[in-house]
C-alpha cells in the first residue's frame, strides 16, 4: 500500500510539473529545484538519490561542452563558417539552402544548436536582402538543420547523453561517439531534400517591386528608423568642467539632463579614438561626448551651460566614419530571457554589457517615453551602441539576447581570429579522445576546455557565463523523477500497459509506439526532460521483451530531437519565427509531415544498426 501510494504522488508530482512548464509562469529550472525539494521532504526519496544528477559525469560534460561551444564562438570560427558559406553559395539559393543545412548541423554536432542558429539568423537576414529573397525561405531548413544538428554526435545536444547515462545506469550498454551520426546523416539528407520540395510554401509570393525595393540595412537606415540623427550631439568637455575626474556612474546625466552619453573620443598618441561609454569611466579634460538628448525637452543649452561643454560639429556620415571603433546592433529578448518583464534600470544593461541601448521600438513603433524605465517585452527591438567586442559577446549570450540585424559596416570589423587554430586544435584533440575511447568523455572536454584557457581562446569569466545553468538545473531537478517511478514500481507499470497494448505486435510497433508517446511529450515539456523520462519505460520495455535495449533507448534520443512540429516545441524554432514572419500553423503544416516522415526512417534504420 505504501509503494502504491508514493506512487500516485509521483504521478501528481509529475502532472503538476509538466502543467507548469506548459503555463511557463515558473521557471522551469526553479520546478526542477522545487521537485528536489518535494521528493525529499514526502520520503520518496533519500537526499542522495534526490540530489545524484549534481555528481551525474554527464550534467559536466554538458556544461563543458557549452563552454567549448563559446571558444568557437569567440575565436570566429562560427563566424567565419557563415562567411565562407556566403561566398560559396553565390546567388544560388539552392545551393545556399544545402549549405546552410550542412553547416548548421556540422557546428552543432559539436556546439549549442541554439547557439549556432542565433549566430545563422543575422546571416540569413543578410544573404536572404543581398539574393532579394523573403528570409523565410531559409528561416525553417535553419530551425530544422538545427534541430538534426542533435543527431549527429553523442555529445550534439544533452537528451542523447541523458539516454545514454540510463543505459550505463542500468548495465545494458552504452553508445559511441558516432553511433547516432549514420542515422542523423540519413534524416539531414532527407531534411535537406524535403525544405528543397516545400521551399515555396513557406512564405507567400512577395511582388518584384516590393523584392527589389529590399538592400542591406546600414548604420544611417537604423540612425533613421531610431530618429537618431536629431538627437545625437558631440560636446567637448572644457577645462574647468564639474564633469573632469567623475565617472558616468558618478555624475547621473541621464537623470539630471536626459543625456545618454554612448561614446567618448580621446586623444591618445597623437589621434583621437573612440573608448567605450562605462560606468566606471572617468571624464577628462577635452574628451569629446556623443551623446543621446532622448527627451525632445531636454534643453541642450542649459546642458552645456551648466556642465562647461563646447558642441562640435556631428555630420551625418559620422557614425559610418567610426564604424571600426563604433557599432550598432538590433537586438531582442529571446522568449525564455531572464529580463523579460524587467526595465533597462533594473538590468543594469550598461553596467552588465558595456553597452548602450538608444532606442526600442514595440510592434514597429518607436518608443517615445523614457526608454530606461520601459519594461520589455518579447518582440522588442533595441538598439544598442558600443564596442563590436561587447557587441560580438552579446551575440553569443543566446540565452537571453538574439542580435537580429547587424548593419552593413560589420563587414569592415574583422573579428578576433588569431585564436582560431589553437580552438580547432582542441576541438579535434576532444572529438579524438571521446573516439578513440582513451579517456572518459567528460576528461575529454575538461582537457579541451583547460587547454582553450590556455591558449586565451577563452577565459574564465566568458566560461562561466557561457554555461546555460537554467539548462544543467533541468536535468539535475527531472533525473529524481527516473529513480521515483523506478523506486515507486511506476516504471513497471507504464511498461506493461505498453506491452499489453502493442507487445504482441513486434519490437519494431513498440519502437514507433515510443517515438510517438516522445513525440507528444515533447509538446508540452524539453526534449531534455522527454529523454529523462522516457529512457527509463524504453528500456524496461526492452527488458521485458528480452531484446536489446540499445535500439529502444535510440529512438528515444532521436525522438527527443525531432521537435519540428510547433514553434514552441524547441528554442530554435522559437527563434526563428519573428524573422521568418512564421505563423504556428506554419509549422504545423511544414512540420508534422516531416516528424512522421522521421520516425518512419528511424523504426526502419535503428534495428538495422542496433539489431534486436
Amino acid at each position: 500500500m505504501l509503494a502504491d501510494s508514493q506512487l500516485f504522488w509521483v504521478v501528481c508530482f509529475l502532472f503538476i510539473a509538466i502543467i507548469l512548464f506548459i503555463s511557463n509562469k515558473v521557471r522551469m529550472d526553479v520546478v526542477a529545484l522545487l521537485l528536489i525539494t518535494v521528493f525529499v521532504t514526502s520520503g520518496i526519496l533519500t537526499l542522495p538519490e534526490a540530489i545524484s544528477g549534481f555528481s551525474d559525469p554527464n550534467v559536466i560534460l554538458i556544461a563543458l561542452l557549452f563552454v567549448i561551444g563559446e571558444g568557437l564562438v569567440r575565436t570566429g570560427i562560427a563566424y567565419q563558417v557563415g562567411d565562407w558559406l556566403v561566398r560559396v553559395a553565390g546567388s544560388s539559393e539552392t545551393k545556399l539552402l544545402v549549405l546552410l543545412m550542412l553547416a548548421v548541423a556540422g557546428l552543432g554536432s559539436v556546439m549549442s544548436s541554439t547557439g549556432v542558429v542565433a549566430i545563422f539568423i543575422p546571416v540569413v537576414m543578410s544573404v536572404s536582402s543581398r539574393m532579394e529573397r523573403e528570409p523565410g525561405r531559409l528561416m525553417m531548413p535553419l530551425a530544422f538543420a538545427g534541430l538534426i544538428s542533435g543527431m549527429m554526435t553523442l555529445v550534439a545536444t544533452p537528451p542523447n547523453l541523458v539516454v545514454n547515462s540510463e543505459l550505463q545506469r542500468y548495465g545494458v550498454g552504452q553508445f559511441d561517439f558516432f553511433s547516432v551520426t549514420p542515422i542523423g546523416i540519413v534524416i539531414l539528407a532527407m531534411g535537406i531534400g524535403y525544405m528543397l520540395l516545400v521551399r515555396p510554401w513557406l512564405v507567400k509570393p512577395v511582388s518584384q517591386d516590393k523584392a527589389k525595393s529590399r538592400t542591406r540595412r546600414t548604420m544611417r537606415d537604423l540612425i533613421h528608423d531610431y530618429k537618431l540623427s536629431g538627437r545625437a550631439r558631440r560636446l567637448s568637455i572644457r577645462p574647468g568642467s564639474p564633469l573632469i575626474g567623475r565617472t558616468l556612474d558618478e555624475l547621473h546625466l541621464r537623470s539630471r539632463y536626459s543625456a545618454n552619453v554612448v561614446g567618448i573620443e580621446r586623444w591618445r598618441k597623437f589621434r583621437r579614438v573612440m573608448i567605450g561609454a562605462f560606468a566606471a569611466t572617468e571624464l577628462r579634460v577635452h574628451d569629446i561626448l556623443l551623446v543621446d538628448m532622448f527627451d525632445p525637452e531636454a534643453d541642450v543649452r542649459h546642458f552645456c551651460t551648466e556642465e562647461q561643454l563646447e558642441p562640435m560639429i556631428l555630420r551625418g556620415e559620422y557614425f559610418s566614419e567610426q564604424a571600426r571603433e563604433v557599432g550598432m546592433a538590433e537586438v531582442s529578448l529571446v522568449p525564455e530571457s531572464e529580463y523579460i518583464g524587467k526595465t533597462l534600470r533594473q538590468m543594469g544593461f550598461r553596467t552588465r554589457y558595456n553597452l548602450n541601448v538608444i532606442g526600442i521600438r514595440r510592434n514597429g513603433k518607436l518608443i517615445e517615453a523614457s526608454q530606461i524605465d520601459e519594461e520589455l517585452k518579447v518582440g522588442d527591438m533595441m538598439l544598442v551602441i558600443g564596442d563590436w567586442r561587447q557587441i560580438r559577446q552579446l551575440q553569443s549570450n543566446t540565452r537571453d539576447f538574439l542580435v537580429m540585424n547587424l548593419p552593413a559596416e560589420v563587414d569592415e570589423v574583422a573579428p578576433a581570429t588569431s585564436q582560431a587554430p589553437h580552438a580547432l586544435l582542441c576541438l579535434i584533440l576532444m572529438i579524438f579522445l571521446m573516439v578513440t575511447d582513451i579517456v572518459p568523455n567528460v576528461i575529454a572536454a575538461l582537457l579541451a576546455c583547460l587547454l582553450m584557457g590556455k591558449f586565451r581562446c577563452i577565459d574564465m569569466e566568458s566560461a562561466y557565463k557561457s554555461i546555460h545553468w537554467p539548462t544543467l538545473i533541468l536535468i539535475v531537478g527531472m533525473l529524481p523523477f527516473a529513480h521515483a517511478l523506478q523506486k515507486t514500481g511506476g516504471i513497471d507499470l507504464v511498461v506493461k500497459g505498453l506491452m499489453d497494448a502493442v507487445g504482441d505486435m513486434g519490437p519494431r510497433v513498440v519502437l514507433l509506439s515510443l517515438f510517438v508517446l516522445c513525440a507528444v511529450i515533447g509538446l508540452f515539456i524539453s526534449n531534455t526532460a522527454t529523454a529523462v523520462l522516457m529512457a527509463p519505460i524504453a528500456i524496461g520495455a526492452a527488458n521485458q521483451m528480452g531484446v536489446s535495449a540499445l535500439p529502444f533507448a535510440m529512438v528515444v534520443a532521436i525522438a527527443a530531437s525531432a521537435a519540428f512540429m510547433t514553434p514552441v516545441s524547441s528554442p530554435v524554432n522559437t527563434m526563428v519565427l519573428g524573422p521568418g514572419g512564421y505563423k504556428f500553423s506554419d509549422f504545423l503544416r511544414i512540420g508534422v509531415p516531416f516528424t512522421l516522415l522521421v520516425m518512419v526512417v528511424s523504426v526502419v534504420i535503428i534495428p538495422l544498426l542496433f539489431p534486436f
